[in-house]
């Protein structure tokens, strides 16, 4: 069967897709099937795994209406090893087409019911906001991942966001659960950022990973050479802990379905 995952966090520059491109890759390279879905108009995630967002005909955005089919517009990451459903700046105007469509919050899980053959895992690269194309995200997703850098505000939004998954899991999605908390873009030598990450263990235990993500130099050029950081450069410091939170994150998943 596969693992849907929601990467969220409505709130911006968090690291939310280079997470999502970059535990792709990790996942790939361990002998997974993915598929990376972008779900975000700025269609970053499809940029950073080798994919021109400006020559695309075809996006999430016509999959999400109903005028193709999702097998038609997958495209493959040569250099990540996972498969993709691209987006562009197209997509922005998805929430205000889906408004008079039926089953809107569901339109994606319905499209990705298609495809759950071919993958063990679908990561889903949502937009930084708590919008429509966020909630399909999560009617279609088994658990979510939330990274977020260790600072105050950071906590607040996490507050929104863990309402809105209880809201979803009342209406729409029964089964859905917090995958963990991925702390990212976390320097050990901030006071402020080391008392963060104690609190969020004290609050949500073994929910937050044990991997930390660090800020890293080779995490940021990566995208702009349309690469995800594996590919980019293996040895860094960021490269290596995706590739070790793909490791925990594999280890998580046979625990919980042994």
């Amino acid at each position: 069967m596969m693992r849907v995952i929601a990467v969220a966090n409505q709130k911006g520059g968090v690291g939310k897709t280079t997470t999502a491109v970059n535990l792709a890759a990790g996942l790939a390279e361990l002998g997974r099937r993915v598929l990376l879905v972008d779900l975000d108009p700025q269609g970053n995630a499809t940029m950073g795994s080798g994919v021109d967002k400006r020559t695309l005909v075809h996006t999430v955005y016509q999959v999400l209406l109903g005028q193709v089919q999702p097998q038609e517009i997958l495209r493959s990451s040569a250099r990540g090893g996972y498969d993709l459903l691209p987006a562009n700046r197209e997509l922005a105007g998805a929430e205000v087409e889906m408004v008079g469509l039926g089953r809107r919050e569901v339109r994606l899980k319905a499209s990705l019911d298609c495809l759950a053959g071919r993958y063990d895992y679908a990561l889903i690269d949502c937009p930084p906001a708590l919008n429509l194309l966020t909630v399909n995200a999560l009617a279609a997703a088994h658990a979510v991942l939330i990274p977020m850098q260790c600072e105050y505000y950071a906590l607040e939004g996490l507050s929104d966001l863990v309402n809105t998954i209880k809201k979803v899991k009342a209406g729409l999605n029964p089964g859905i659960e917090i995958e963990g908390l991925l702390r990212v873009m976390y320097d050990p030598r901030n006071t402020l950022a080391q008392q963060v990450s104690a609190q969020l263990k004290r609050h949500f235990g073994a929910k937050v990973f044990d991997t930390v993500i660090p800020r890293n130099v080779r995490l940021a050029e990566a995208p702009s050479h349309g690469l995800t950081a594996l590919a980019y450069d293996r040895s860094s410091k960021g490269a290596q802990a995706y590739l070790q939170l793909a490791q925990e994150f594999i280890a998580r998943e046979t625990q919980t379905r042994a």
